[in-house]
């Protein structure tokens, strides 16, 4: 029997592992980088144990380090949580070879699906249907560039223009290598249109393997998921049967233990197999919620020996979750602090996080995930939707109104979802709430007012002779505050609550200010404001055709040079940030009147990288 578990993991994955621990009565042993001392999931461990490298992430690959923290903390098993180490077999060996309990698949299947290549080739001999890999020199397009030995969207780039294949398979490459270390890329027709889904599966020592239904995966970015869903709402049963049947063939074949999952693209009737993950799957709440099971405790108890009945649990309602990511409307990852993080508690969150947490550029943008259950999709989709309005997240721009805007698109709501959902419709952006940025502005007039040292009791702003209106600028818009527009009363104003009356409707904004930001929430959404400066300071202006780094990352390469005439839209330098790949492009045509950075150079979020005058000089 377990007594004491290691997570090799961090974040969210480290925290829901140790949630069953508690309830089995295992201890929990945590370990972190330098960068996760004060992590959520350091402090809610028994035992926690720093693992020193040159860069965070980096620390939680070393796989000697992690087996003699098991041995320091005392622990007799490991759980690898999923990335990092999650799917490499050497690890699962060397975890076994020290006595440890691995609380996984055996090395050998993991083995079998670490290629993708492979894998491929392994199914297709089992009778798993399988798309076609391409050979380089590919002449129908579109395709698409795979990294063999990775997922999560990194090494994978759409290519539709032939002259543009090279170029892709090069980037592929280097993106596969820095993620997984390992830049082997193949090409496969893209099958357009298709959704993306996926077999929980769960399997034992004794010849069981349990298929716990499929989850819809097909609303991604950067061919990374965003929402999913179990089960799905756009197959037929007999797609369903045929995909399960599948996924326990393909499980049979590796001599599978644990829990897994199978991918597929499904386009009408055709089915074809994509990968194997030899690993727990970030969305595996909703398989939970849908058959009522704890995939962390069977995990375990699989690891010590337990025999799975032959069948699982019958499926119940309906589960939808959504990826909350600490990004702009551009999916470019974002960083700082996490001023306050509140989601209600009628749904489920899965987090990494908490209020004051940093966010960092070392580790995937994910802060959460949100999970709602239901009786029906329209149910668990309402009571989603409506947790995501009200949670009140400050400090970090995240793509809460992204995933709003996906669960209330009619398409969407209908079922009609495949891999090019988010390329059809808009990213979230919504439109700026005027009464929202009204409220922003008479809490600020309150707080002068309350912070005044004489005469608190006149407006702010007063005076004898009225010959302008009390206006608040924010970067993002300009109000007028007093006098109130047309239509408007203002019920009750305090520095961190406004009442607006509009059309005899009453409306309640929450205010929060935290260096130099202003948050509103309303039941309609949340609103950061940036409130302008009356007076910049220089040292705060750039120069004209300033190309400003969009997030903290290192300079992968500098593609132009000073003097260099450039087309709008032509690549400039690339960025790396959370081992992806983010190419600056020339913003209009001109000419490269400076390069501000070189190959290798750390840069923070704003930095100047390079200059373009427009035109032609």
């Amino acid at each position: 029997m377990i007594t004491r578990l290691l997570v090799a993991n961090r974040g969210e994955i480290a925290r829901r592992v140790f949630r069953t621990c508690r309830s089995l009565g295992i201890e929990t042993v945590a370990v972190f980088s330098d960068a996760d001392a004060g992590s959520p999931h350091v402090a809610e461990a028994d035992y926690a144990v720093r693992l020193r490298g040159a860069k965070p992430a980096e620390t939680y690959l070393d796989i000697e380090r992690i087996v003699a923290a098991c041995r320091s903390a005392g622990a007799d098993a490991v759980h690898p949580g999923y990335g990092f180490l999650s799917e490499n077999a050497g690890f699962a060996q060397a975890v076994l070879t020290a006595g440890l309990v691995w609380v996984g698949p055996p090395p050998a299947s993991i083995a079998a699906m670490g290629s993708k290549i492979e894998a491929k080739r392994l199914m297709g001999e089992a009778g798993v249907p399988v798309l076609p890999s391409l050979p380089t020199a590919v002449t129908e397009f579109p395709v698409l560039v795979k990294a063999s030995a990775g997922g999560g969207g990194r090494g994978m780039r759409v290519v539709r223009d032939p002259a543009e294949l090279e170029r892709e398979i090069a980037s592929a490459r280097r993106e596969s290598e820095a993620a997984f270390g390992d830049g082997t890329v193949f090409v496969e027709p893209l099958l357009e249109g298709a959704r993306h889904v996926e077999v929980q599966i769960l399997a034992d020592r004794h010849g069981t393997v349990w298929a716990l239904g499929e989850r819809e995966c097909s609303i991604q970015r950067r061919h990374q998921k965003v929402v999913e869903e179990c089960p799905s709402p756009g197959i037929t049963q007999r797609v369903r049967d045929e995909l399960c049947e599948a996924a326990v063939r393909a499980a049979r074949t590796i001599g599978y233990v644990g829990a897994g999952t199978a991918e597929f693209l499904v386009k009408g009737d055709q089915v074809a197999f994509l990968e194997m993950n030899t690993r727990l799957q970030v969305e595996h709440p909703v398989t939970e919620l849908v058959y009522g099971v704890d995939l962390v405790r069977l995990q375990i108890e699989v690891a010590e020996g337990l025999a799975l009945p032959g069948s699982p649990p019958p499926p119940q309602g309906h589960a939808v979750e959504v990826r909350l990511y600490a990004e702009d409307a551009d999916y470019l990852p974002q960083t700082g602090v996490l001023r306050r993080f509140e989601v209600p508690e009628d749904v489920r969150v899965d987090s990494g996080v908490e209020a004051g947490s940093v966010v960092s550029a070392h580790y995937d943008a994910m802060l959460a995930k949100v999970i709602a259950h239901g009786s029906s999709r329209d149910e668990a989709i309402r009571k989603l939707t409506t947790a995501l309005r009200r949670a009140r997240i400050h400090g970090i721009t995240t793509n809460l109104d992204l995933l709003v805007s996906v669960l209330t698109n009619r398409d969407f709501r209908a079922g009609d979802t495949h891999t090019g959902f988010l390329d059809g419709h808009d990213h979230g952006q919504r439109h700026l709430d005027e009464l929202a940025v009204l409220a922003a502005a008479l809490a600020q007039a309150a707080a002068n007012r309350a912070a005044a040292p004489v005469l608190r009791s006149l407006p702010s702003g007063w005076r004898n002779v009225r010959s302008q209106p009390s206006r608040a600028v924010f970067d993002e818009a300009e109000v007028v505050y007093e006098p109130l527009p047309d239509g408007i009363e203002l019920v009750h104003a305090d520095p961190s609550r406004i009442v607006l009356e509009r059309g005899g409707v009453r409306h309640t904004f929450e205010i929060a200010r935290y260096d130099g930001k202003v948050c509103v929430d309303s039941p309609s959404g949340s609103v950061e404001l940036t409130p302008a400066p009356r007076l910049p300071e220089p040292v705060e202006q750039v120069a004209p055709g300033s190309l400003l780094a969009p997030m903290p990352g290192s300079v992968l390469r500098v593609e132009v040079e000073p003097g260099d005439r450039v087309v709008k839209g032509q690549a400039v330098l690339v960025l790396e940030a959370m081992k992806m790949e983010h190419q600056i492009a020339a913003p209009a045509d001109g000419v490269v009147s400076g390069v501000h950075v070189e190959k290798g150079q750390q840069v923070e979020a704003g930095a100047v990288l390079a200059i373009i005058r427009e035109g032609d000089s």
